[in-house]
């Protein structure tokens, strides 16, 4: 358990695909279970904070291994104290969410494609394709959570990805480009886990050389597989503009801008994002949210 404050919510939420990911479960005694694929095997972990600590139950033949490195998902080889607010409305976001710390999994496919199916899509689209795939695909989660009415999957292996049939990612709504990124990914996944002993940028770099992954779906693994607290998600349709509005009342900020903004915050870049992300200063659309697109009609 790392010192100082922890929010299991805001640690681990990063980590859900919608509300209804057969993943990942919050549960009302303040629970948060995690299916996962691991190098050892399948495996369930759940988490309760009680008394000041948190408690870790785990199933599988990837129980151990999500034991053993339970401190970093729950921020242990995190820095928050080195964050220092250069904005108003960062310090405000940071003095009420004291608990919030990255989290780092050691795991790059569960994040990669997932990632992988947000892009160009809006996010109930990719949230519904996650978990159609997961369900159909995966296996049922280790343990008690895989179980019951509701029932947790893992994600499905490697080789089973590669092997889904055309007209299932067709059928999930996946366009030919997001499913061919995927089966690209798969079979270099041995190649891609071993980034996660390498520093964050360098990471990034052997994630890209996928072609179909770039600087926005790398940043959004590292993010989650290391922790990495300086990686920025650039070409998002709506980040830059949060930003500019939260930092500098600018809500046509581009990439460019943006980066300009969290320049004081160097090192720390993502950190900065997550706390204006936290804060609610978002300004209103002014334009229709991207259109769902019937790939069938394409």
């Amino acid at each position: 358990m790392p010192d100082g404050p922890l929010d299991l919510g805001l640690v681990l939420g990063p980590l859900r695909r919608g509300p209804a990911d057969p993943t990942f479960r919050a549960t009302a005694d303040g629970s948060v279970w995690r299916a996962c694929r691991t190098p050892a095997g399948p495996g369930t972990l759940r988490l309760r904070a009680y008394g000041g600590e948190v408690l870790g139950e785990a199933w599988g033949p990837g129980a151990q291994w999500l034991l053993d490195r339970l401190p970093e998902w729950l921020g242990a080889a995190d820095e928050p104290e080195a964050f220092v607010p250069r904005h108003r409305v960062v310090a405000l976001a940071r003095h009420r969410r004291p608990g919030l710390r990255l989290t780092r999994t050691g795991l790059v496919l569960e994040s990669l494609i997932p990632s992988v199916l947000e892009q160009k899509v809006t996010t109930d689209e990719a949230y519904r394709a996650w978990r159609l795939l997961v369900r159909r695909f995966g296996e049922p989660a280790p343990g008690p959570a895989g179980v019951g009415e509701r029932p947790m999957f893992v994600m499905p292996a490697p080789r089973t990805w590669a092997l889904i049939p055309s007209w299932e990612w067709h059928r999930a709504g996946v366009d030919d480009k997001r499913a061919s990124t995927i089966l690209r990914a798969v079979r270099v996944a041995a190649r891609l886990e071993q980034a996660v002993g390498m520093p964050a940028d360098q990471a990034q770099a052997r994630l890209e050389v996928v072609p179909g992954v770039g600087p926005w779906t790398s940043a959004e693994v590292v993010q989650r597989s290391h922790g990495a607290a300086d990686a920025v998600t650039v070409g998002d349709l709506h980040l830059p503009g949060i930003v500019g509005w939260a930092l500098a009342g600018d809500r046509d900020a581009d990439d460019a801008g943006m980066l300009r903004l969290l320049e004081p915050y160097a090192g720390q870049r993502h950190r900065a994002v997550r706390l204006i992300l936290l804060s609610g200063q978002v300004p209103g659309r002014r334009a229709p949210k991207m259109p769902r697109v019937d790939i069938g009609l394409l």
